[in-house]
């Protein structure tokens, strides 16, 4: 995994004073699920993109979704920490709007939808977060 300054990349969320840490209780997996979740954990501890943490104010559980070719993808339950964090005060710009703004300029960039985005997770193996 390549390197990335961390001034660059570092993001903190504004989690609101008012809301106590929430720890989600352990979630229990099938040996299918539980094998899966070892083999994404362990890929992404070698890459060094999460590293193990001893001590968390929040833990999310993972959930597993079935993907079209019939393996396992890894996502975290982020419910809690969501109800804990305030609204963008700037919201996503309507697709279309950015779409006919572009419209008759040579240079226009197509996102890959296929590509999955960087997901944190919090599991059995133990508590991991992003590596610095």
């Amino acid at each position: 995994m390549p390197v990335v300054d961390l001034e660059v990349v570092m993001h903190r969320l504004h989690v609101d004073s008012m809301f106590v840490p929430i720890k989600q209780r352990k979630r229990t997996f099938s040996n299918e699920k539980n094998m899966a979740i070892r083999v994404e954990v362990g890929a992404l501890l070698k890459a060094q993109a999460i590293r193990e943490l001893q001590f968390s104010e929040w833990i999310a559980n993972v959930v597993l979704v079935k993907k079209v070719n019939k393996k396992w993808r890894i996502c975290t339950d982020f419910t809690c920490l969501n109800k804990a964090c305030p609204k963008d005060f700037y919201p996503l710009p309507c697709l279309g709007r950015l779409v006919d703004g572009n419209t008759g300029h040579e240079v226009f960039q197509k996102m890959k939808r296929k590509q999955p985005s960087s997901q944190s997770m919090v599991c059995f193996v133990g508590t991991l977060c992003p590596s610095d």
